[in-house]
């Protein structure tokens, strides 16, 4: 099974063209407010303008963010800081190759590098700051402190967008849900736009490749599931003592409900993003087959099975009778988001949710090829079990 992945994966990447652009998918309207209330300083053509006069190469470029706005950013990008869309910083190590570039990054990013593999991959990545984010308040001050040459930021985050300009900065808006929270077309995006900052970079369009190659592997079996025989998945993205909060129609968890054949207990609800908020008689009229934590949330397995959170009782729901309660990896980062490790998260929630549909795939052997393939790193038996047993400390989101 690897051998042929990998295989596709190296022909299909000799194949690709550079991605160059973003989707002309729709945007929120949050996106929409901000590329209406910010204009660009200069016009692409006359930020080329002196380039093309001087016959020199110019100190910047225009992109077009997520929000739809022209940005001016430098030619050369010396230092990154990553705010509110958390999954970046990840996601950028892993297209630089590196974290040198990364000087600052948002403490929830920073307990997931800490608690995963980021941290053990690309240890340049621990020393960046973190004091400039509080939750979702952001110190002007200390981020000025930094001095970094572009700010990443969620694209619907209007006032930090203008907190940030308003500095003095450069803010570049990426949007975790323009693209409906399809993983892999986020994904893609998001390597577009990186792409456009850091032409220099290509490791990414590997990863997205292979991504595409298992999506049709996992497809390609659980296309012939009976609509009645579809496992109910239930997704715990935050669980503690005082609510429950699932993956709605709105988030990623109906991407990855559907994309492995099963159905996604919570599609009724139609709560945006990580609001909602539900109680346990909807879990126990649910009932769902398989329950999944994300690393959002330190809760684990055994809170299920012991009862140990809220004084929730879980112990007639059929995923905790039948054993089928899981926490979901922690590699480069949570992978309930779109990230790096994307394809091999598709492969061990398939596995999990219908094994005998994916008996003859090793998790273990296809992680350890995929990150000698994709990052030249060999891991030890410890780090993956590491990475598909998380620690509680990777949920601690700040």
């Amino acid at each position: 099974m690897r051998n042929k992945i990998l295989a596709l994966l190296l022909s299909c990447s000799m194949a690709l063209t550079a991605l160059a652009g973003c989707g002309s998918g729709g945007s929120s309207q949050a996106e929409s407010s901000a590329a209406e209330t910010v204009s660009a300083e200069e016009s692409p053509a006359e930020a080329d303008s002196g380039a093309a006069d001087s016959g020199t190469e110019a100190d910047t470029v225009v992109i077009t963010d997520h929000a739809g706005r022209q940005v001016e950013v430098p030619a050369q990008i010396n230092r990154v800081v990553v705010t509110d869309i958390l999954p970046m910083a990840s996601v950028l190590t892993v297209f630089l190759g590196s974290a040198d570039k990364i000087v600052g990054i948002h403490p929830s990013s920073m307990s997931a590098a800490e608690s995963g593999l980021l941290g053990e991959l690309f240890p340049e990545i621990l020393e960046a700051d973190t004091s400039f984010m509080a939750g979702g308040d952001l110190n002007v001050e200390q981020l000025l402190n930094l001095d970094p040459d572009v700010v990443l930021v969620n694209a619907s985050s209007t006032e930090l967008i203008s907190a940030i300009e308003n500095a003095g900065l450069t803010a570049v808006g990426i949007s975790p849900s323009k693209w409906d929270y399809d993983i892999l077309e986020t994904y893609d995006q998001w390597i577009a736009l990186l792409s456009q900052m850091f032409p220099e970079s290509s490791k990414s369009e590997e990863i997205s490749a292979y991504s595409k190659e298992v999506y049709g592997l996992v497809q390609e079996r659980v296309k012939d599931i009976p609509e009645e025989e579809k496992k109910s998945i239930l997704f715990l993205y935050n669980y503690d003592d005082n609510q429950i909060i699932t993956s709605g129609k709105h988030f990623f968890g109906q991407y990855w409900a559907d994309a492995i054949g099963g159905r996604n207990a919570a599609e009724e609800v139609e709560a945006e993003n990580s609001n909602a908020v539900i109680s346990m008689e909807q879990v126990y009229q649910w009932d769902p087959d398989v329950v999944l934590i994300t690393n959002f949330t330190t809760a684990q397995p055994d809170d299920l099975y012991n009862n140990t959170i809220g004084g929730n009782d879980w112990s007639s729901v059929k995923a905790v009778t039948d054993g089928q309660v899981y926490k979901m990896p922690l590699g480069t980062y949570r992978s309930y988001t779109p990230s790096a490790d994307t394809p091999v998260t598709f492969l061990w929630m398939a596995k999990t949710v219908y094994p005998e549909l994916f008996e003859d795939i090793d998790i273990t052997a296809e992680v350890r090829d995929y990150y000698q393939e994709l990052y030249g790193v060999t891991l030890t038996d410890e780090q993956i079990d590491r990475m598909y047993n998380p620690a509680s400390a990777g949920g601690v989101t700040y």
